[in-house]
C-alpha cells in the first residue's frame, strides 16, 4: 500500500485545472479562486502621505532659533487634508495644519505630530528636532504601478478585497467553482428523518461531507443515499458524473460481498489509479479518473470518511478548482501529545483531537474520547487529527503532526 503522502502525489498528478473562467464582481469574490494576477493601475499610496495629525514643514526650518521653551515658531500658511490638498506656494519658515491621510507637498519633508504643537493665531510652535522624511509615506512606498500583489492560484479572502480595490480590480477573473456530488452507498442506511427500523441506520456522512465542500467554496450538486444493487448504482453513479467535475462516495469500497462501489466505477468507465492507502482510520481509499473528472470513493464509516475528505479530496478538488500552494499539501502543523501512550502501528494513525495553547504558547494535543472509527460522537468533538507515523510509538509529551479540520 502506499503512504497518504505517495497516495496524494497519484492522485495530484492525474488531476488538471478547469480551465474555465468568470468575472466575478469585487464584493461577491471572496472565497473564489483568482484565475489571473491582476495589476495595480495606481501608485499606493498616489501622493506622499501624511502619517499624523499635525503641522508639515521643512526639516531645515525646525534647525532654526529656538523659543525659550526650545520650540520652533513657523507661519501657518493654510491646510492639507485628506481629499483637499493645500495648493499654494510655501516659502521658507511656513508650514500647513496637515491631517492623516493627507497630501504633503513636495517641498516639505517632515510631519510633526499635533501632540508636539502649539498654535497662536497663523503661528505653530514645534518642539521637535529635524528629522526629514519623518511620519511621511513616499508615494508608491506599498505597491507601484503595474505590481502584482495577489498571485493567481488563491483563493479570495475578505482581507484581499481591500488589495483588490485598492488596485481597481473589478470585477476580478476567477476560476469556475468545482462541480461536485456527494453520494453514500448501503441498504442500511436511511434520511435522517426517519426512523430507522431493524438493521437500519440514519445516514450522515453526506451531511458532513457535502457541508464541509460547501464551506471549502465547491458547489454540491447531488447528495443522496444509493442503495447496494448494480443497476441503480450505475444509474445514480453516471448521472452524478454527467452533472459534475468530480465525484465523491462513501461506503462499498471495500472488498466485502456487497463493496459494489469500484466495480461500478470500472462499469462507467472510471480509470482505476489507486485502491488501499496505509493510512488509519480509512485504508480502504479508491481513486480513478472519469476522463478529467477525478472520483473518490471514501470509507462508509464517518470518521473515515472525514479523515478521507480532508487528506484527498481537499487537495484534490482545490487542485481542479485552480488554487495553488499550501491549498495542495497535507496542512500540517505541529502540536504536544497530551493524550495516552500509543503502540507502533503499521499504518500511519490519525487520533482525533482537541487542541489549546499553553501559557508558554505551546500547542497541546488533547485526546478525545473515541471508540473508533463509527464514532460521530467523538468525532464531533475533534478539531484535528493527531498524526502518529507507521510504526511509530508515541508517549505524552512527543511533537506530532497535527492535521485542523478547519
Amino acid at each position: 500500500m502506499l503512504n497518504p503522502t505517495e497516495a496524494l502525489a497519484q492522485i495530484l498528478a492525474r488531476i488538471d485545472v478547469l480551465p474555465e473562467t468568470e468575472d466575478v464582481p469585487l464584493a461577491f469574490s471572496a472565497g473564489r479562486v483568482l484565475a489571473q494576477s491582476p495589476r495595480s493601475d495606481v501608485d499606493i499610496p498616489p501622493f506622499r502621505k501624511a502619517m499624523m495629525d499635525g503641522f508639515a514643514c521643512r526639516s531645515a526650518d525646525l534647525a532654526g532659533p529656538r523659543n525659550d521653551d526650545g520650540s520652533v515658531t513657523l507661519s501657518v500658511a493654510g491646510e492639507s487634508r485628506a481629499g483637499g490638498p493645500f495648493e499654494g506656494l510655501l516659502q521658507a519658515g511656513q508650514a500647513i495644519e496637515i491631517y492623516t491621510g493627507a497630501a504633503v507637498p513636495d517641498e516639505l519633508d517632515q510631519v510633526v505630530m499635533i501632540e508636539q504643537t502649539r498654535r497662536d493665531g497663523n503661528l505653530a510652535m514645534l518642539s521637535v528636532e529635524p528629522k526629514a522624511c519623518q511620519h511621511i509615506q513616499d508615494r508608491a512606498e506599498i505597491l507601484s504601478v503595474g505590481a502584482t500583489p495577489i498571485e493567481a492560484g488563491r483563493r479570495i479572502t475578505p482581507n484581499d478585497l481591500s488589495v483588490l480595490g485598492s488596485i481597481g480590480a473589478h470585477p476580478v477573473s476567477c476560476r469556475r467553482q468545482v462541480k461536485v456530488s456527494v453520494l453514500t452507498t448501503g441498504d442500511e442506511l436511511v434520511p435522517a428523518w426517519v426512523k430507522p427500523e431493524a438493521g437500519q441506520i440514519r445516514e450522515s456522512n453526506t451531511l458532513q461531507l457535502a457541508n464541509r465542500l460547501l464551506e471549502l467554496e465547491h458547489e454540491v450538486v447531488h447528495v443522496g443515499i444509493v442503495p447496494d444493487e448494480e443497476e441503480i448504482m450505475l444509474a445514480e453513479f453516471g448521472r452524478a458524473l454527467a452533472d459534475s467535475d468530480a465525484l465523491v462516495t462513501t461506503g462499498g469500497v471495500s472488498m466485502g460481498k456487497y463493496d459494489l462501489v469500484g466495480k461500478t466505477f470500472e462499469a462507467l468507465g472510471v480509470e482505476p489509479v489507486l485502491h488501499k492507502v496505509a493510512i488509519k482510520p480509512g485504508k480502504p481509499i479508491w481513486f480513478g479518473m472519469a476522463g478529467g473528472k477525478p472520483v473518490l470513493g471514501l470509507p462508509g464509516n464517518p470518521v473515515s470518511a472525514l479523515l478521507g475528505l480532508e487528506v484527498f479530496v481537499r487537495p484534490a478538488l482545490a487542485k481542479l478548482g485552480g488554487e495553488t500552494g499550501a491549498a495542495l499539501g497535507e496542512r500540517l502543523i505541529r502540536g504536544v501529545w497530551h493524550g495516552k501512550s500509543v503502540r507502533p502501528n503499521e499504518r500511519q494513525l490519525n487520533l482525533p483531537c482537541r487542541f489549546e495553547y499553553s501559557r508558554t504558547g505551546q500547542l497541546e494535543l488533547h485526546q478525545v474520547a473515541f471508540r473508533g472509527s463509527a464514532d460521530v460522537v467523538g468525532a464531533a468533538q475533534a478539531e484535528a487529527f493527531a498524526v502518529v507515523p507507521a510504526n511509530t510509538a508515541v508517549e505524552a509529551g512527543d511533537v506530532l503532526d497535527v492535521r485542523p479540520l478547519r
